[in-house]
């Protein structure tokens, strides 16, 4: 049994012993808070026209999330009426959920060490797909990548968006942090 009291994420005892240091010497920042750190990680599956057809999806899609987050997802909703896609304003659409602290560090080890291996035709994620202030946001087409996910019992194959927050300033501090957690970007 894993004794949580004393139990610190890989990847996160990894950042405290090493990737602290060596971006701080990478950037020569002058004070410690000024180094990049992981803030959270938002994960969100987008159910579109198969939840307006069927309400049950959203509800699916929320209990794959949790399993793969290892905490509860919320179901996300419609903000508002589009008579062209046939949905009405609170129907349920997908599902989401956000990550911190340890949860996050655990998740972020699962993805690169065990999700990303598993992905056919794997040759890295894009490096470009940083929006101007240090966060990065990928796609999977498949959730069943992940162990979790009983691939007997599931019903459908839903896509999924993985937004890693950080705090760094720059697109390049955050890739160097990314890097450091051994990311593998293609580019």
């Amino acid at each position: 049994m894993l004794d949580t009291a004393n139990y610190t994420p890989r990847l996160k005892a990894a950042y405290a012993e090493t990737i602290r240091a060596s971006l701080k010497e990478e950037f020569g920042y002058k004070n410690d808070m000024q180094i990049p750190r992981l803030d959270k990680i938002v994960l969100n599956i987008g159910c579109g026209s198969e939840a307006v057809r069927d309400s049950k999806k959203a509800k699916s899609a929320q209990e794959d999330l949790s399993t793969i987050a290892g905490q509860k997802a919320v179901i996300t909703t419609a903000k508002k009426s589009i008579a062209g896609f046939r949905v009405r304003e609170e129907m349920p659409l997908g599902a989401k959920v956000t990550l911190r602290a340890d949860r996050m560090y655990e998740f972020l080890d699962r993805l690169i060490t065990i999700a990303m291996p598993r992905i056919r035709d794997f040759r890295g994620v894009p490096g470009k797909s940083f929006d101007g202030r240090g966060n990065y946001a990928m796609g999977l087409k498949e959730h069943i990548v992940f162990p979790e996910i009983n691939f007997d019992k599931v019903d459908e194959v839903w896509g999924m968006d993985i937004i890693i927050c950080t705090t760094a300033k720059t697109d390049a501090e955050a890739k160097a942090l990314l890097k450091a957690f051994n990311m593998p970007f293609n580019s």
